[in-house]
């Protein structure tokens, strides 16, 4: 069964690809993850502020843990979460080393300066490809949602003029027009866009009053939002398209290939159940394509897409209509 694919221009033997996690951090994990069969791996972020602070990230082993129900022996070893810049660049080059699958560098940050000329310097730790994740809750009422996109538009175009391996960018979906916001970053030169950044929602202790950073792992209903728009920008922006956020099941990863993605991240379903998660996800695709006679996965890449689809309203705003309807038939 043929399952390879093209993302960021690399040559994949299959969609699947590690996102950005804890899992990156430790080698051990890394070669389990090539063993399973993962097809590339997205390093956890270097911060902005970790560049211009060169601060370091605190560990969180043991609330991690407890919180997700993570197998201890899936999170990287304390000192590990203590990397600063260089200490980045060094783990790069020795992740390069362990394993042949491609290996992405991630760099989160929201404004432009100094610390983006630390793309050129992972570009030549090795790095195959660059993941600007742009990771924003915008709190400032005088920040407009142009003055937002231009200055993210900005950055890229920097990133990308900076470096020769092709750059990737992390959204969120709450843009007001994605689509014409998707053609400008491809103006700028991303050579493709990871639908959806996951903003994790803080909850709040009645007892001690104080607001508690909490996390949860996603599961497939996440994925209905990627779906929608992974179809609406499928021809409509000509670079590489990524699922990430909802993925659990081989079935996921075939609706978002169906919707118009070119390769999907997976990072809860790894975090519940380890790297040998990656081999279960590939026999469960292999199954459904055989059980539908198709002998490659790019027989179904887009079929869904907007442009493609049969049923273009189901994408669109008419859908909503229906959906409306289909309640009122219920009552």
């Amino acid at each position: 069964m043929d399952l390879s694919t093209r993302y960021l221009g690399l040559e994949l033997p299959n969609p699947l690809v590690c996102g950005a996690s804890p899992l990156g951090y430790d080698l051990g994990l890394v070669r389990r993850l090539e063993d399973s069969g993962v097809a590339a791996i997205v390093l956890p972020s270097l911060f902005e502020e970790q560049i211009e602070g060169h601060s370091s990230v605190s560990n969180q082993r043991a609330g991690i843990s407890a919180r997700l129900e993570i197998p201890p022996d899936l999170l990287p070893q304390p000192q590990i979460f203590a990397l600063g810049p260089d200490g980045y660049l060094e783990h790069l080059h020795r992740v390069k080393a362990a394993v042949s699958v491609p290996v992405v560098a991630s760099l989160n940050g929201t404004t432009s300066g100094g610390w983006l000329s630390y793309a050129r310097r992972l570009e030549q730790a090795g790095a195959d490809a660059l993941e600007l994740n742009v990771y924003e809750l915008v709190t400032d009422p005088e920040a407009s949602s142009r003055s937002i996109e231009e200055d993210t538009v900005e950055m890229v175009a920097a990133i990308c003029d900076a470096v020769m391996v092709p750059v990737a960018v992390k959204l969120s979906p709450w843009y007001t027009s994605l689509a014409h916001f998707a053609r400008d970053l491809e103006r700028a030169g991303a050579a493709g866009l990871v639908l959806f950044n996951r903003f994790y929602q803080p909850d709040v202790d009645l007892e001690r009053l104080e607001v508690w950073p909490d996390l949860h792992l996603s599961d497939s209903k996440e994925l209905l939002l990627r779906l929608r728009w992974l179809a609406i920008l499928r021809g409509k922006f000509s670079g590489s398209l990524a699922a990430t956020g909802g993925v659990q099941r081989g079935e996921d990863v075939l609706k978002a290939i169906a919707c118009g993605a070119d390769a999907v991240q997976v990072v809860s379903a790894l975090l519940r159940h380890g790297p040998a998660r990656i081999a279960s996800l590939l026999e469960e695709i292999s199954l459904w394509l055989e059980r539908h006679d198709c002998d490659a996965l790019s027989e179904l890449q887009g079929l869904l897409s907007l442009e493609r689809c049969s049923d273009p309203g189901a994408f669109e705003r008419a859908q909503y209509l229906r959906v409306l309807q289909s309640w009122h038939r219920r009552l």
